[in-house]
């Protein structure tokens, strides 16, 4: 009855009755009230009318939330239905509002009390559509009313702050262009009155609150107002005088920071050092220079944090913009060097927001630095680094090079100190995986950190660019820190491990003949630290760095087999140390090492009687007597790389031979005995040991490749019996249990086998090289064991393995496995397609391994397509849009290169027409519909390329002829003709004949205005003309992809789709063209890409 009442808007609403329903939708009570509370409020924000109910529920209500609650109802139709509303009830509800605000903020009690209430009404007073045009007095009527009382002008400055924002930072996407414009030239016209009123209360005002308010609102608006408010006016004085004050010093240096990051030429450049010099000196009595900076954060108030917070932005700031104006002769020298040592000093301050602030700007200043002295050579580059916009004379470059010598000389000291910053602060490697836990305890690392990963890209970067400018610095002060570390004066786990991550870091950025003399000297250090160290917690952090800084520097590991030899020696004595972590990282450093320095493993070096491999296959049951499984598998995959260096065949046989003696001789005990009994199979312990050697063969052929071969036909056989068997148990297991069957550990370790071995099949054929009788011994003995498996299994029971493997298998033989298609696409096409079309989640796995499948038939083996049924085709076709329509990026991506991939066989085949005359339209609807879908626009780049295709595909031709006797020349008396000619190889019409009357004069006429209907239907908010026009465009720019694609985007914004909204997405391609410009950038300046990541093949013969 009581929500009847309330729904009831032809008369005054009852408040007392709204009250109880906004307090029953805020309160504790049941869950039912809340949710019969929520829904009366629902229907009364719906209302059209409510919005006439709101000035008497204001009136009337003492109710905080039921006052916001009607705020709400009249925020939603200034936002939408403002303009249609009749003036006298716009004039009404305005007048209304500011005559609440100023009532309000009038008495300095009731203001402080409803200071919420005050604000929503401002935030509404600000929504309006009124102004500039039907309210031109807005701003003066502001102005004007805060001259009337202190907590008016408060509360005024509060609405001008909202505005800037509203206008400024907030209207991308709310509002269009023009009337963004519109607002904008509007504020800076009346600026001049906000900006009196502003010095006014500066000037004459003691009240604290006001002056913070107006402060915050000259912040707001400091980033956009014409300069010369700023500069040829009191207010940077002012804002000065404002610095020194407790109560105001964090206002005010925000303000400081918004004029600092101003950029606009030289104009203003006296101001801007007689603006510093003065802060400098003021800064001096706020924080004396001596003042330890971090101690004084980590003890000091929220408001003294923020102070230096603060400070850090306005420095960097400042800097970035007008370094140059400092750097003259003079006394503005010595304060700007003042400046970037309280930088420096904030940069150790423990948090981390504040590095970041401090670390971008290093970084930057570092880079500039760094590059006009890498450009010397260059002096165009070097003269535009310096500024200098002139063509340069022969007799100039001296000059350039002493001026730059300069420059690298004023900031030698405090670049000194920036690397030993960088040293001392180094972020962690994603390579170590050692850290320590909360509890101070050396543990090994669980998960990932992005941030940190980040930031040590960032400052790896600024390390090597502060390396190149003075690599004898660099080098004095690691060796220090590293000294004081062996002496006991500096020890502690933190320094030693930023001080290795730095000391990593650098490799590649020294010349080979300085890093070889700098490396010997920290390897011996560390070593000995090691050896001098007691305690295992200690003795776990050294031998991570250790294994860190050696796995950085291949290069030199190659050219002093000595040190690679006790290096790898020494990760053997770690892999026996049990403490977390140490063991896997000594065997991914062992790997890395090996896949950079093979070679030296199987020469007989200097002083040696055999090839290292040779030794080690000797000693490997002792060497990994203590790893895990996983660390066993990686180290075999170790020596692979080293057996695969070998050049002799005999030799690579016999180590490869000696390798897998130990799995090999346990294979074959467990598949002797299967003989005797094949329930011996059956046995937990005997499945996990068969999977350990599936794994380990795995490893072993990820790294020898085709050179695997001896050892994979030893095994094949036996394993496709035992592959064979271990699914029938499945299968048995699944069909007595149920679906809850697969879940058992029994069943998920029998498929963990059956996984296993088709991933060793894979990986094999994968690496081995291109040999087609390889293929021919491998193929055929799979198809019923793997293929007919496949298929007679129950769903839960296939592996999607399967999928993969032979996707790998077309790649690797295409054409030649044309005849096998029909046999895999009868397997495995209708039976995995039940499985994944009845949703987007299950079998995840499946989905991707079976549109790779399909990808690489049609890629390979398009004629076996061909050859399809249309049932069967249509099939096809449906699963690629169905596959473009996933949200999951991967699948969509597969599916949209596998239908271009479709597309264009089909284009080139005998069957085009009829191809394109059954598909053309349906993919053309579908690709729209997802272009147009907020969640495909990954996609976007080759939506692009199908439509493209599609829009080519029906084009035609202007020609003209003459119809005179004397044929198709142009001759005297001829009679010049134009025809629409098609050029495309569509010969046949797209449209039903049979349904469709009209007979259109080409497809691509038919197409147009197919295309039109279509979008026009899909979005009634775009005009008939609108649509025409994008279409037109798409036929004029289809033969440009540059053009066409900018044209979509115009239209993806223009059709509200993607307004407001992140469209990175759509400049996909154009990020990824820039990231590869900056990696060729980046491998131009030596040890800026890790030598490990520079993919060569490091020949160190």
């Amino acid at each position: 009855m009581a929500a009847e009442k309330l729904r009831d808007l032809s008369q005054p609403i009852e408040v007392g009755l709204l009250d109880a329903t906004v307090a029953a939708f805020y309160g504790t009570g049941s869950k039912e009230e809340r949710s019969a509370a929520d829904q009366i409020l629902r229907d009364l924000q719906n209302n059209p009318d409510m919005w006439l109910q709101v000035v008497h529920i204001l009136q009337n209500t003492k109710n905080l939330n039921t006052k916001f609650f009607a705020l709400q109802v009249l925020e939603g139709v200034i936002k939408y239905r403002w303009n249609a509303l009749p003036v006298e009830q716009r004039d009404g509800m305005k007048n209304y509002i500011s005559d609440v605000i100023v009532q309000l903020s009038s008495n300095d009690s009731s203001f402080r009390l409803e200071r919420l209430y005050v604000n929503k009404l401002n935030i509404i007073l600000i929504l309006k559509h009124d102004w500039p045009a039907r309210w031109q007095s807005f701003i003066p009527d502001l102005v004007s009313a805060a001259k009337t009382s202190e907590t008016i002008c408060e509360n005024c400055m509060a609405i001008l702050k909202l505005l800037s924002e509203e206008v400024f930072d907030f209207s991308r996407g709310e509002m269009t262009q023009n009337k963004i414009k519109e607002l904008k030239q509007s504020l800076n016209r009346e600026f001049q009155l906000i900006h009196e009123l502003c010095l006014y209360v500066l000037s004459a005002s003691q009240r604290t609150e006001l002056i913070r308010a107006t402060l915050s609102t000259l912040h707001a608006f400091l980033s956009w107002i014409p300069l010369g408010y700023i500069f040829e006016s009191p207010l940077l004085e002012t804002l000065l005088k404002f610095f020194p004050m407790p109560s105001y010093r964090n206002l005010t240096l925000q303000c400081l920071t918004e004029v600092a990051a101003l950029n606009f030429g030289d104009f203003y450049n006296v101001q801007y050092v007689k603006m510093y010099g003065i802060f400098m000196v003021q800064l001096q009595t706020v924080l004396p220079f001596n003042t330890n900076i971090p101690e004084a954060y980590g003890h000091g108030s929220s408001e003294e944090q923020a102070f230096i917070q603060n400070l850090a932005l306005f420095f960097t700031s400042f800097y970035k913009s007008h370094i140059r104006v400092l750097e003259a002769p003079g006394d503005n020298i010595a304060a700007l060097l003042m400046g970037l040592e309280y930088l420096i000093k904030i940069s150790y301050v423990d948090d981390t927001e504040v590095f970041k602030v401090c670390l971008d700007y290093w970084n930057s200043f570092v880079l500039e630095l760094f590059e006009a002295h890498h450009n010397l050579d260059n002096p165009a580059v070097a003269a535009n680094m310096m500024g200098l916009q002139m063509p340069l004379l022969p007799g100039m470059v001296d000059g350039l090079g002493s001026q730059l010598l300069q420059r690298r000389q004023l900031y030698a000291e405090p670049m000194s100190k920036l690397r030993l910053l960088m040293i001392c602060r180094m972020a962690k490697p994603e390579e170590v995986l050692i850290v320590e836990d909360e509890n101070g305890n050396i543990v090994r690392e669980t998960m990932k950190d992005n941030d940190v990963l980040v930031q040590y890209k960032i400052m790896r970067e600024t390390l090597i660019y502060l390396s190149h400018l003075d690599h004898e610095d660099t080098e004095k002060q690691m060796l220090k820190k590293l000294s004081k570390q062996l002496s006991g004066e500096d020890w502690n786990w933190n320094n030693l491990n930023t001080l290795c991550w730095a000391i990593g870091s650098i490799s590649g950025s020294m010349m080979e003949e300085q890093e070889n003399r700098f490396l010997v000297m920290v390897i011996r250090d560390l070593l000995n630290l090691c050896e001098i160290t007691k305690g295992k917690d200690n003795k776990a952090v050294i031998a991570s760095n250790i294994m860190y800084v050696v796995g950085q520097y291949p290069r030199f590991l190659r050219a002093h087999w000595k040190f690679l030899k006790t290096v790898v020696n020494k990760l053997f004595e770690f892999m026996h140390e049990t403490h977390p972590g140490v063991q896997d990282m000594a065997c991914d450093t062992f790997l890395k090492i090996v896949q950079k320095c093979k070679r030296k493993f199987v020469i007989v070096q200097v002083g040696e009687n055999e090839p290292f491999v040779s030794e080690l296959l000797s000693g490997l049951p002792t060497t990994v007597a203590d790893l895990e499984p996983h660390q066993i598998h990686t180290f075999y995959e170790s020596v692979g790389h080293m057996i695969q260096a070998e050049s002799d065949p005999q030799k690579r046989d016999e180590y490869l031979q000696r390798l897998m003696e130990l799995p090999n001789q346990k294979w074959g005990e467990i598949i002797g005995q299967a003989r005797v009994s094949v329930d011996f199979l059956k046995d937990q312990d005997v499945i996990r040991t068969v999977l350990n050697i599936l794994q380990t063969n795995t490893s072993v052929a990820t790294s020898l490749g085709t050179f695997f071969l001896s050892q994979i036909t030893l095994i094949f056989l036996d394993m496709l019996n035992v592959y064979r068997m271990y699914s029938e148990l499945i299968s048995s297991s699944i069909a007595d249990g149920g679906p809850f069957a697969s879940k058992t550990s029994y069943v998920k370790l029998l498929r963990s086998v059956k996984r296993e071995t088709l991933k060793l099949i894979e990986t094999f054929l994968d690496k081995a090289e291109d040999q087609p009788q390889i293929g021919k011994q491998f193929v055929p003995p799979m198809m019923d064991p793997v293929l007919g498996d496949y298929a007679r299994n129950l769903p839960d029971a296939r592996e999607s393995e399967v999928l993969s493997l032979f996707a790998t298998i077309i790649n690797k033989y295409k054409g030649a496995m044309i005849d096998d298609v029909p046999r895999i696409f009868e397997a495995v096409f209708q039976c995995t397609l039940e499985m994944i079309t009845k949703n987007f989640e299950d079998y995840p796995e499946h989905r991707l391994k079976f549109f790779s499948l399909l990808r690489a038939i049609a890629t390979h083996c398009f004629p076996a397509l061909i050859r399809l049924s249309s049932q069967q085709l249509k099939l096809v076709m449906d699963s690629i849009i169905w596959a473009f329509r996933h949200t999951e990026r991967n699948i969509a991506e597969t599916g949209l290169n596998l239908l271009l991939e479709m597309l264009k066989n089909f284009q080139n085949s005998e069957f085009c027409n009829q191809f394109y005359r059954t598909y053309f339209l349906t993919i053309e609807q579908e690709i729209f519909a997802v272009l147009t879908d907020t969640f495909h626009k990954p996609g976007f780049k080759l939506h692009v390329l199908v439509l493209q295709h599609l829009f080519c595909l029906v084009m035609f031709l202007v020609v003209s002829f003459s119809s005179s006797s004397r044929g198709l020349g142009l001759g005297t008396g001829s009679t010049k003709r134009v025809f629409q000619v098609e050029t495309g190889l569509l010969t046949e019409p797209l449209w039903d004949v049979a349904t469709v009357s009209y007979a259109y004069p080409s497809n691509s006429i038919f197409v147009r205005e197919y295309t039109i209907k279509l979008l026009s239907t899909s979005f009634p908010n775009m005009t008939a003309a609108e649509v025409t026009q994008f279409v037109n465009g798409l036929f004029e720019s289809r033969n440009d992809l540059s053009t066409f694609k900018n044209h979509m985007r115009d239209f993806l914004v223009q059709s509200k789709e993607f307004s407001a909204q992140d469209n990175k997405d759509l400049y996909a391609e154009e990020a990824a063209a820039q990231r590869e410009r900056e990696r060729q950038r980046m491998l131009s300046i030596p040890g800026l890409i890790a030598p490990n990541e520079i993919q060569d093949e490091m020949l160190d013969s």
